[in-house]
């Protein structure tokens, strides 16, 4: 096999593979699947360029190394607010998961710009794909866990030697109510990661010409993520979705009302209906649970934003340090290894307001290449070149995703996981590699 043929089997794997949070081993500390593949991945990548005497990168890339570095030295004097072992170490932690993502995203950014339009959308697939497979894995995981046994502990538990199982919201009258979390760690990440494909392949179906190929597929697939995104029970994927299905209505608002998406969204809808109403006082319940401001769960989530006017009175600028929230957190309240259950307060508690500005502003470019995506398309589509048919939908999908994905995030930290660092590889080479066109006749 080819340096290059290897570099881009092992990029392929990697992102089919990051939302796989469950297979993972405990060898040098925590070590996943998607962090193999990554080194795996960036050490092929290297070696194709050495082999090839090519020091050459897009100037998106370039932006994306130097956000890198930026980031790199805000955590570095954010390192001088550390006070303990504890949270020396959960820096440590904190900053190798960093610099193994963000490389990724840099490398990830080059390596797409330098290959064709094909792959480009196999990558697309591929990642769509990966994520697809942890909900088909969740649904699996809800059907035996409804015959009264556990999937994890058949299949995950004897492949990594580590506990793990579905989740148990509670009970009705004695029946478990289930949470799918698939090959996630939690039904919620499992939620919100499916509305990055059900947002970014929405646009993408509803432009479908009507003898495509694809059409009754993809159909069947946003019906069957739609469902699964259901059975996580979680608010903030649903949220997040309600968001990015608000940003698609400004430019589909015609196209959301067509026969391709009623149809079937109405049959979800009716089999949902059908389920539910079979045991209609147990889905009140669990319903009525989840809908409820007042509960624990909801107060635990609105509890963690308390904390930062306490951390911004004695680290405004660069905050406690990188991965550091559960320190504190312990400091504070006594319980360990607890998350802050909410990606901005991670972000303003750990790097101040120094690391919310730079994150803001790599958000900012993130929007801007998508923008000129959009952007492109138009121009393309003037030039009636056919692949703006295809481009237009997959940026305005893109930015809705990632609008609703930003969203949900208020109460989770998905925008730390490597799929996110997929997503947005894919949404910064977007306009790189369809913009040669502007170059070279179709």
């Amino acid at each position: 096999m080819s340096t290059r043929r290897l570099t881009d089997v092992l990029f392929l794997a990697t992102a089919f593979c990051v939302t796989f949070e469950k297979v993972h081993w405990q060898v040098a500390g925590n070590v996943s699947l998607a962090d193999l593949l990554t080194i795996l991945f960036l050490a092929a990548f290297a070696g194709e360029r050495l082999a090839r005497g090519d020091g050459s990168v897009p100037h998106v890339a370039v932006a994306v190394l130097l956000f890198l570095v930026s980031f790199v030295l805000v955590y570095g004097v954010g390192f001088f607010n550390l006070d303990t072992e504890q949270a020396l170490q959960q820096f440590a932690k904190g900053l190798v998961k960093f610099l193994l993502h963000f490389g990724f995203l840099v490398a990830a950014v080059a390596h797409l710009a330098r290959r064709s339009e094909r792959f480009y959308w196999r990558t697309l697939a591929w990642f769509c794909a990966g994520v697809a497979a942890n909900a088909g894995y969740g649904v699996l995981q809800l059907v035996v866990a409804r015959a009264g046994s556990d999937l994890d502990s058949l299949l995950i538990g004897p492949l990594t030697g580590g506990a793990s199982s579905i989740n148990i919201y509670g009970a009705v009258e004695g029946v478990n109510v289930y949470r799918p979390n698939a090959l996630t760690g939690d039904p919620n990440h499992l939620g919100i990661m499916l509305i990055v494909p059900l947002l970014v392949l929405t646009p993408i179906y509803l432009r479908l010409e009507r003898a495509s190929r694809l059409r009754l597929p993809l159909a069947a697939l946003l019906s069957a993520l739609l469902v699964v995104t259901l059975t996580t029970l979680s608010r903030s994927a649903l949220l997040g979705l309600l968001v990015g299905l608000l940003v698609l209505a400004v430019p589909y608002r015609r196209l959301l009302r067509s026969s391709a998406l009623l149809v079937p969204l109405g049959l979800v809808t009716a089999a949902v209906a059908l389920v539910v109403l079979r045991r209609a006082d147990f889905f009140e319940t669990v319903v009525r649970s989840r809908v409820a401001v007042g509960d624990g769960s909801t107060s635990v989530h609105l509890d963690v934003y308390r904390f930062i006017p306490d951390v911004l009175a004695s680290h405004p600028l660069f905050g406690l340090g990188l991965n550091n929230f559960s320190v504190y957190y312990e400091f504070v309240t006594g319980k360990t290894n607890w998350g802050p259950h909410s990606f901005y307060v991670a972000l303003i508690v750990e790097s101040g307001v120094v690391g919310m500005a730079l994150f803001g502003l790599f958000l900012l470019f993130l929007f801007r290449r998508l923008r000129e995506a959009r952007r492109l398309g138009r121009v393309l589509a003037a030039a009636r070149d056919p692949v703006a048919a295809r481009l237009r939908p997959l940026a305005w999908g893109m930015t809705a995703a990632l609008a609703g994905t930003m969203v949900a995030n208020l109460f989770y930290l998905t925008m730390q996981f490597y799929y996110f660092y997929v997503f947005v590889a894919l949404a910064l080479a977007l306009p790189l590699v369809f913009g040669r066109r502007l170059q070279t006749p179709t």
